[in-house]
């Protein structure tokens, strides 16, 4: 019977080369099955200090281990029970390499057992879990797990997860195994013995799967059959409506503590009326209002009574993901039948079975990455009912093969008369037979600028998060190129000149001499591509130094004028042309294969011809994409884009970044939007700047005519006793004094934590100012009493930063533009938002400066119609991060006296709820936090 010894370490750091020591170790033997057979756990002395970092984590402190004994003293007690096992570990590589380490220290030969790896098994088995760390798994698999980074209970948990993959594993599918044991060589773990037993019991033992059908070769989830929608007969809708909200057979009936929400019920009135009179509407709801519930029953009810498709678009995924799994569960039972809703995605998301088959087909060439990119998808494949690429949680180069296999490569295959009926296809079903079809700004974008539409028919369409709209559609119509991005799509051109992937091919010598042309184009594109970048980089870089801007990631922006074009910019052109006459040469090589594989395709239907074709032609729309945006970029006679650079100062000598955008999106979204559709509606918690739409209504192009509805339905949150809100009067003139007032700064960030016991959020708007705030703050902060967190400093996307702000009890996160807004931290964990500035885009930021120019020759004050509002939006924005329940309480300390001291400060604050406001010494201010909290 098979022995594993699951192994746990707890250490002073992270790298043994660098002299890190283990000061923990618990090893768990178990036989298959999981019977525990031993266990042994010790401290270990490391012979040096512990770190803060690991004594805040582990709980471990330096006297704890000070009567420990030394690795020598316990190594003959531990190596026997390696003996003839597997050695199983959380992170196996970082386990195995300490205690070897320290085997060979003690004079023991290293461990070279089988082993595997339970991270790799559990992205593996587990591919959409939103994270692998073993807490967290546990936590989700509802294992207990008492006493986390302790290396026993660590090393026991991880056995109870070894166990549970275990059994997952026996319960796949046949081919999925075949295909999984024809990757096995190129993972981690050793699990050949264990894919080729439990694939002989499937096909020896008769073991039918009834859960997942072959398609394309591949073992996918039975998919159930999309019924149509049937329109149903429903109540007058104010009746239904009040039955619904005061009812007793209503909300009240379905959802613990419920209360009814006067703003709810209004929200959802005006939405259903401007549905019915065939008009736009506009409505800000306030935090706590329900916005989603009240405009879902209002979608829902039209829908099915006038069997009309709605669409709703928001911002976020998590929002998306939020309406399908929470919002519309809730509300589905105030109707005679269930609402048929489906997020929708572009082709992109969605894999395509024929690509992915031919992929697994064609494995010699894959790194460790793509063996377990290819390993978490078969897996999947067996338990998704979308195909949608944001279900799962891909390693780093994950995202690189999943180009290769979506089913934007689709298109080709299809129409030369190949099917690939997978989940495209399928959510297009879905999406036509939808009372509710959920998607994203980006693709709604898309639809409405696009001659051929991408998402279903509609007349309404509800728009959530709609501050966001007037952002993402200028991005959509703008250029965006970065070097990284197109030495990457370089790469992937180059794929299809290898000359492995026309093996067995009857090709003529001149299509073999065509290859090796191919690659060298290849080559040759990407020199010039590094001189051009290299060029405009130090060009920027030597103007940069006369003051320019930067953007709120710390790239140094230079903003490129028609009437004040740089001498440089010749040059630039010309050598974009050179790299551009490269991919020209690319396309007629690309062509020239096509036609190739065309002929063979005549007579000759095998090696996956169809794919290759398909690969071909979307690899030449991509050329004939980068060449138009790059020729468009260029020409610098459009007198109605804005156009910049951005370097990255620290980056690599040719990390540039190109951008332009529409000057003005409004007259495009005003006539193929509003004048288009029946009825749009503009939803979100900030919409209003001093009680009135009339900034929305000009950025969006909302022309008065449209009649438009508009409502403004404040939060339900008591922020008189929920909020107090102070502006110290004694800050440094950041203006007159920048230093001195990053130092008060720190020093107010400080004094505030220590009364709030961290539990606090600083919003900047300059990430340079955020950069120098963390430093000085890490001078004279003792980790061990405030951890502190720094967006673009710390390691880590948004969300990791936020987990990780948390997990302490005593912590401080500095954020800059995302943090504004998305983020969400109740209760406890957040007392008090600091604001260190009022939000205003900085003067020289590209599309700002040119659309102020804009404004003062047509006569208009950009301050007032521009910058003060797009300011009070996103300062509403942020204030929202604090309160998130009718339970929260903390304080929102302003570092800015212009909030108090300016004209126009007074906008800000009525745009808020009504709150206590101080003004007083920074000192003063933290006794009144003291006796407040």
């Amino acid at each position: 019977m098979k022995r594993f010894a699951i192994v746990d370490l707890e250490t002073t750091g992270n790298a043994s080369a660098k002299g890190d020591r283990i000061i923990e170790i618990g090893i768990v033997v178990i036989e298959e099955g999981g019977k525990v057979v031993e266990e042994f756990s010790s401290l270990v002395y490391p012979e040096k200090e512990i770190p803060p970092f690991i004594r805040s984590l582990t709980g471990i402190d330096d006297e704890d281990v000070l009567d420990a004994p030394l690795f020598s003293e316990i190594a003959e007690d531990v190596y026997p029970l390696f003996q003839h096992a597997y050695i199983v570990a959380h992170n196996i590589e970082f386990d195995l390499g300490f205690l070897n380490d320290e085997l060979k220290r003690c004079g023991y030969q290293p461990l070279h057992n089988p082993i595997i790896d339970t991270v790799e098994f559990a992205r593996i088995l587990l591919p959409t879990s939103p994270t692998f760390k073993l807490g967290q798994l546990a936590e989700r698999l509802e294992m207990g797990h008492d006493r986390p980074h302790r290396a026993l209970s660590d090393a026991q948990v991880t056995a109870d997860l070894f166990v549970y993959l275990m059994n997952k594993l026996q319960g796949l599918p046949e081919r999925t195994l075949q295909y999984l044991l024809k990757i096995e060589s190129r993972l981690k773990s050793d699990f050949r013995e264990f894919f080729d037993r439990y694939l002989d019991e499937k096909r020896y033992g008769n073991i039918k799967d009834t859960d997942t059908v072959i398609k394309h070769g591949i073992a996918v989830r039975k998919q159930i059959p999309e019924r149509k929608k049937t329109s149903v007969q429903l109540p007058v809708f104010d009746s239904w409506k009040d039955q619904v909200y005061k009812g007793e057979n209503g909300l009240q009936s379905l959802l613990t503590n419920y209360e009814y929400r006067e703003g709810q019920s209004k929200m959802t009135d005006h939405v259903q009326r401007a549905f019915r009179e065939g008009r736009h509407a506009i409505v800000e709801a306030g935090a706590g209002t329900g916005k989603s519930v009240a405009y879902l029953l209002s979608a829902a009810y039209t829908a099915m009574k006038d069997s009309k498709r709605v669409i709703i678009s928001t911002h976020t995924t998590s929002l998306q993901k939020q309406l399908l799994e929470e919002e519309i569960p809730k509300i589905e039972r105030m109707f005679p039948r269930p609402i048929k809703a489906v997020i929708y995605k572009g082709k992109s998301h969605y894999i395509s079975l024929t690509h992915f088959h031919y992929e697994l087909e064609n494995s010699y060439q894959d790194n460790y990455d793509i063996a377990l990119t290819k390993a978490m998808i078969l897996v999947w494949l067996t338990r998704t009912r979308t195909g949608d690429v944001d279900e799962i949680q891909l390693p780093s180069n994950g995202r690189q093969f999943w180009h290769k296999v979506s089913s934007e490569q689709s298109s080709k295959t299809l129409q030369l008369g190949y099917t690939d009926d997978s989940f495209f296809h399928w959510a297009q079903e879905k999406a036509l037979q939808a009372d509710l079809v959920i998607t994203n700004h980006a693709l709604f974008c898309m639809d409405i600028m696009k001659e051929e539409t991408v998402l279903p028919e509609y007349d309404h369409v509800i728009i959530d998060e709609a501050h966001h709209l007037e952002a993402v559609a200028s991005r959509y119509f703008g250029v965006r190129m970065d070097y990284r991005e197109l030495q990457r799509h370089l790469t992937q051109f180059g794929e299809v000149f290898h000359k492995s992937l026309y093996k067995g091919f009857f090709l003529p010598n001149d299509m073999f001499t065509n290859l090796s042309k191919g690659q060298q184009t290849i080559d040759e594109a990407k020199e010039e591509l590094s001189q051009l970048s290299r060029y405009i980089y130090q060009n920027v870089k030597k103007q940069s130094q006369l003051g320019k801007g930067k953007s709120d990631i710390g790239r140094t922006q230079w903003l490129l004028k028609r009437d004040k074009m740089p001498s440089f910019m010749n040059t630039a052109k010309e050598m974009s042309h050179r790299f551009l006459a490269k991919i020209k040469k690319l396309i007629l090589q690309m062509e020239k294969i096509e036609l190739e594989l065309k002929a063979q395709l005549a007579v000759n239907e095998d090696h996956g011809i169809p794919i290759l074709l398909a690969r071909l032609d979307n690899q030449i729309d991509v050329c004939q994409k980068i060449r138009s945006q790059l020729i468009h970029y260029f020409d610098f006679t459009r007198d109605e884009e804005v156009k910049w650079m951005e370097i990255e100062g620290e980056g690599a000598a040719n990390a540039i970044y190109l951008f332009s955008e529409p000057v003005n999106i409004a007259s495009m979204l005003n006539h193929r939007l509003f004048n288009k559709k029946q009825s749009v509606i503009l939803t979100s918690a900030t919409l209003s700047t001093n009680n009135s739409f009339s900034y929305i209504r000009r950025s969006l192009g909302i022309e008065e005519g449209h009649n438009t509805l508009e409502a403004i339905i404040p939060s339900p949150y008591d922020y008189k006793k929920q909020v107090q809100l102070m502006v110290p009067n004694d800050f440094p003139n950041i203006k007159k004094e920048p230093e001195a007032f990053i130092e008060a700064l720190s020093e107010a960030i400080y004094s505030v934590a220590q009364v709030t016991k961290g539990r606090m959020l600083v919003l900047f708007t300059s990430y340079e100012m955020l950069r120098k705030t963390y430093l000085l703050l890490k001078e004279f902060i003792d980790p061990e009493e405030f951890m502190i967190f720094a967006q673009g400093v710390s390691s880590g996307s948004r969300d990791r930063l936020k987990k990780n702000f948390q997990a302490f009890d005593q912590a401080i996160l500095l954020g800059t533009s995302s943090f504004w807004e998305g983020v969400d931290i109740p209760g406890d964990d957040l007392s008090c938002l600091m604001m260190v500035r009022l939000p205003f885009q900085p003067p020289d930021q590209p599309v700002q400066s040119i659309r102020d120019e804009r404004m003062k020759k047509e006569g208009k004050n950009s301050f007032m119609e521009k910058s003060l509002p797009h300011a009070i939006i996103r300062f509403k924005q942020g204030f929202g991060r604090l309160i998130r329940s009718s339970t929260d309480k903390g304080v929102v300390f302003i570092c800015d006296q212009r909030l108090i001291e300016a004209r126009y400060g007074k906008y800000f604050l009525s745009s808020l709820p009504k709150v206590p406001v101080s003004y007083e010494s920074t000192k003063r201010l933290i006794n009144e936090i003291e006796n407040w909290l």
